[in-house]
């Protein structure tokens, strides 16, 4: 019988202690250490997992890896990857939707706590030294209403947890209409949106002048899917009533942008889905379930539809 040819694998060095030992016999794998590691071996790749903070090293590994047939990332995120090149050379893409969503959503919904209670005033207020006589915030969680723009991983995690405070949400994917309609109805605006074309400036200033006064609209999706000018423009003039963001456009935001000075906005600093010990573990988990689906030819876990970008 014909022995299976090996298919040559670049992987982050980080991954070592947990997959060696574990890996299929057929993967040939090559070791990075560092971004100019990674770079150096991108040509030999067949299997390539690049993933860095800073991009142009990524993307020049991409570039490289000419014979590259499937690229693993952890990011949820995929909008800023070359999907139409990845379509045009046969390349699948797995990423990694899910595997943080449990603590993006706990940060979205650490910031509609800290919103509803007035919590940045209360800390601020220990900085000073202060004993406040009442509380900063007296809004309750139970009875409020949510609506979930974007149902994925991460928006059905925060539904999840909004529900076991009592709150009534109302989901919608990307691809649903009419939610624009209902917007006054919410005390709760929640995004978690993919970066696509569709997506992009899906809440503008139309949709911001459509919430009710007392609303909160918390992103912890992509910072391109809402319009940064029009909400600051409203929190300045507390036309709504705050907005909790995960993302921002710059990153980082320069010192002097009304964000860091507006007291209605919370800014958590992308730090929300930063990789921790166990969404690590879980990303090299999913690489592993990959391999077996890859080797037969089947779907992979969390593969990307390279035409919606997600």
């Amino acid at each position: 019988m014909e022995a299976l040819s090996a298919t040559v694998a670049v992987l982050p060095a980080l991954h070592r202690p947990t997959l060696e030992g574990r890996l299929p016999e057929w993967l040939e794998v090559r070791w990075w250490h560092d971004p100019d590691e990674m770079v150096a071996l991108a040509p030999q790749a067949e299997i390539g997992w690049f993933d860095l903070h800073e991009k142009p090293p990524v993307l020049r590994s991409i570039e490289l890896a000419t014979g590259l047939r499937w690229l693993m990332t952890a990011y949820a995120g995929v909008d800023w990857l070359p999907l139409a090149d990845f379509e045009r050379r046969g390349v699948v893409l797995s990423c990694g939707s899910g595997l943080t969503a449990s603590q993006v959503a706990e940060y979205a919904v650490l910031g509609i706590l800290a919103a509803a209670k007035g919590f940045p005033e209360i800390v601020r207020a220990q900085d000073r030294g202060e004993w406040l006589p009442e509380p900063a915030g007296e809004r309750d969680l139970a009875g409020s209403r949510a609506l979930l723009l974007g149902y994925g991983a991460i928006g059905q995690a925060v539904g999840r947890m909004l529900e076991g405070f009592g709150v009534a949400i109302e989901p919608v994917r990307s691809s649903d209409t009419g939610w624009r309609d209902r917007l006054s109805a919410f005390d709760w605006l929640v995004m978690s949106l993919p970066g696509t074309d569709k997506t992009r400036g899906m809440v503008g200033a139309d949709e911001i002048a459509a919430l009710k006064s007392s609303a909160v609209v918390v992103n912890c999706g992509r910072a391109d899917t809402l319009d940064q000018e029009a909400l600051v423009t409203a929190l300045r003039e507390r036309r709504i009533g705050g907005a909790v963001l995960d993302v921002t456009a710059p990153e980082p935001l320069p010192p002097g942008h009304p964000l860091w000075s507006l007291d209605n906005a919370i800014v958590t600093m992308h730090l929300s889905g930063i990789p921790t010990a166990a969404s690590q573990a879980r990303a090299a988990e999913r690489f592993l379930r990959n391999c077996a689906l890859f080797r037969e030819g089947q779907p992979l876990e969390a593969q990307v539809d390279l035409a919606r970008g997600y």
